[in-house]
């Protein structure tokens, strides 16, 4: 017992309960029998004084005397089964609140192993730096995603472009056609200012279209 408790090798230690409680279930189990074997002596000579209860009182009390000693030596043995039995209760507990102790210990080593010098205040340090670096992270998209590549693009030149889009698709219409939608002539009709100077040779045949063009347009918008 001292072995397990304190003196010995671990492994010593680790096998003296279980040898502990071998032996005590190895003499529980004689004391068991002896215990059979004993209640059979006495039922034994209980017969043989019955048997000789008036035949033979000397025979009968013979037996009676055998059977009150198998009976005290019967109470002796139930003693010694309850106490061993006691004992191995008490040997099978210990053991178990042994070996919880020490898987507890165990899983405290591991914690302490898991956590090593981590503490809430190095925790905290470390989300302030992860809600820092998501901030960061966060203000260098809207750089990236606002800040526009390349030089910036003239309305100017694009409303331009789109005019002499508009002028090609009404110069196919009337090519088309022959005539042109009243929307587009008084959209794109060009102004006096835009208008450059036209040579003198068939500016009267120009003229005279323009004006027969207009006379049309007139009548359209009239109806």
């Amino acid at each position: 017992m001292w072995s397990w408790f304190g003196g010995g090798s671990a492994q010593t230690r680790k096998d003296s309960p279980k040898n502990a409680i071998i032996s005590l279930r190895s003499q529980l189990e004689m004391l068991q029998k002896r215990e059979k074997h004993l209640q059979n002596q006495i039922d034994e000579q209980h017969n043989i004084a019955r048997k000789n209860a008036t035949a033979n009182k000397n025979v009968a009390k013979q037996a009676l005397r055998r059977k009150k000693a198998n009976e005290h030596t019967l109470d002796q043995t139930l003693a010694q089964i309850g106490t061993l039995e006691t004992q191995i209760n008490a040997i099978e507990s210990a053991n178990i609140n042994h070996e919880t102790l020490l898987a507890m210990q165990q899983a405290g080593k591991a914690m302490a192993n898991i956590h090593g010098k981590l503490t809430p205040e190095k925790v905290d340090q470390t989300m302030e730096v992860l809600r820092e670096q998501n901030a960061l992270s966060e203000e260098i998209v809207n750089a990236i995603t606002s800040t526009p590549i390349g030089d910036a693009i003239d309305d100017d030149e694009l409303e331009a472009e789109l005019d002499e889009l508009q002028q090609e698709k009404l110069d196919e219409d009337i090519l088309k056609t022959g005539t042109v939608p009243v929307a587009d002539i008084v959209h794109k009709m060009p102004s006096v200012a835009n208008q450059e100077p036209v040579s003198n040779k068939g500016q009267a045949i120009e003229e005279d279209d323009e004006e027969a063009e207009l006379r049309k347009l007139q009548a359209e918008m009239a109806m």
